[in-house]
């Protein structure tokens, strides 16, 4: 009996080293600010707004893993493989209230808008969102859409399509990425969030049937461009070089790109 004992401590003392190796194998956290970037690991989804700005410190000496999911770059944080991760505001809220290990640094990175991407040469589709957008901000849909999602009262006002809406002038193909949680995400197998509910108003605005396609980001604006799919919305940032490619609506809401980091 004795020696079962023996061995059993034995095993338990063991583990406890393990774990303790293991958790000591995480660096402490070395990033308190945007000072702090040049020469850190920075993670970023691939193609992201977040992507373009950490790419200005690869020539301050810092090293940008880029990762399809803002999923995958959080692990990598996790696991000490890099120091910090920039990324939007409202998806980095929901990864830190899942991951008590991590925290989000109290000033913003970036300021940022997002808008709906449409192909150049569609400008009446163009005219007829930002019309549309114009409606559902007036008479305050969009602040109840982005409420339902964020904030103290989520939950209470789920947008629902009039009834007897006429969508007689064809199909929306919306292209997004669903990772971007509160703006797209699955729930229960179905995409959901801000910028569905969003794009869903439109729709009923326009007298459209409105049908989402879920894709890698980097891949959105090349299929706008190549009329795979009608637009994009996505928590999608008007930059100079997506400009190159394709047209933008009018702004929809404002965000922020936000630093996240191990918490101390």
């Amino acid at each position: 009996m004795k020696r079962n004992t023996r061995l059993l401590c034995s095993l338990l003392a063991l583990i406890l080293c393990l774990a303790l190796t293991a958790c000591s194998s995480v660096p402490a956290n070395t990033v308190f600010g945007v000072e702090d970037l040049p020469g850190k690991a920075i993670g970023v989804q691939l193609g992201t707004t977040g992507d373009e700005l950490a790419s200005d410190y690869e020539s301050q000496g810092s090293t940008v893993e880029r990762y399809n999911k803002g999923a995958s770059a959080i692990m990598a944080l996790k696991q000490g493989k890099i120091d910090c991760v920039i990324i939007d505001e409202q998806p980095a809220k929901a990864f830190v209230e899942a991951n008590e290990d991590l925290k989000i640094l109290e000033d913003p990175f970036e300021q940022e808008e997002y808008a709906i991407a449409i192909a150049k040469e569609n400008t009446e589709l163009k005219e007829k969102i930002n019309a549309a957008l114009a409606e559902l901000k007036a008479d305050g849909t969009l602040a109840s859409i982005e409420s339902n999602y964020i904030g103290d009262n989520k939950g209470e006002s789920p947008y629902v399509s009039p009834e007897g809406v006429d969508r007689s002038n064809g199909t929306l193909t919306m292209g997004t990425n669903a990772t971007f949680e509160p703006y797209e995400y699955y729930a229960e197998d179905k995409i959901v969030g801000i910028d569905i509910d969003m794009m869903q108003a439109v729709c009923d605005r326009l007298g459209m049937e409105l049908v989402v396609e879920d894709m890698e980001f980097n891949a959105l604006v090349m299929a706008v461009q190549t009329g795979t799919i009608d637009v994009a919305a996505a928590g999608m940032t008007v930059t100079p070089d997506r400009l190159e490619s394709v047209d933008f609506s009018d702004p929809y809401t404002t965000a922020a790109q936000v630093i996240i980091v191990r918490a101390e």
